[in-house]
């Protein structure tokens, strides 16, 4: 939310906080003057003045709040834009059959998959698996990240 609508909203309530400090206050006053036969003498006057003037300054203090509040100037927003980087065209005329097949897979995956996906499309096993993505990883044409329990065969920028 902006300032000028917290503010508001504060300062609201302060009206709110006032209002029901009146109602109380009138309602103490028919109460007192009905059960104190003592007159103006009797120290439940004395009472209602200090919590009236109690309950007026702190819904005073709230206001002043809601005030200052609304007229601060928000903080600035931060904007940070990324820039998405051109995916740049990987060589791989000069790589083994097996390693082209990999590459290509993992290409069409925009650049991204599981270790054992890989595996099911290749249909090779783990132990072919692992020595393929180590040849490739040697060449620096992908990277393998563990997530968990599985591998992700990533490719390198």
């Amino acid at each position: 939310m902006e300032n000028k609508h917290v503010g508001g909203l504060i300062i609201g309530i302060a009206v709110i906080m006032a209002i029901i400090v009146f109602i109380f206050n009138s309602a103490m006053k028919t109460i007192v003057s009905n059960s104190c036969t003592e007159g103006p003498t009797c120290p439940m006057w004395g009472t209602i003045a200090t919590q009236t003037w109690l309950s007026i300054s702190i819904t005073g203090i709230v206001l002043l709040i809601g005030i200052a509040i609304m007229f601060t100037k928000p903080k600035e927003k931060v904007v940070i834009k990324t820039i998405k980087e051109k995916k740049k065209k990987i060589d791989i005329s000069g790589l083994e059959k097996n390693e082209k097949e990999a590459m290509e897979i993992i290409q069409k995956e925009n650049g991204a998959m599981f270790q054992n996906a890989l595996m099911e499309k290749l249909g090779i096993g783990k132990v072919g698996i692992t020595r393929l993505l180590d040849k490739l990883e040697a060449k620096q044409l992908i990277e393998r990240k563990r997530r968990g329990m599985n591998n992700i065969v990533v490719l390198k920028n």
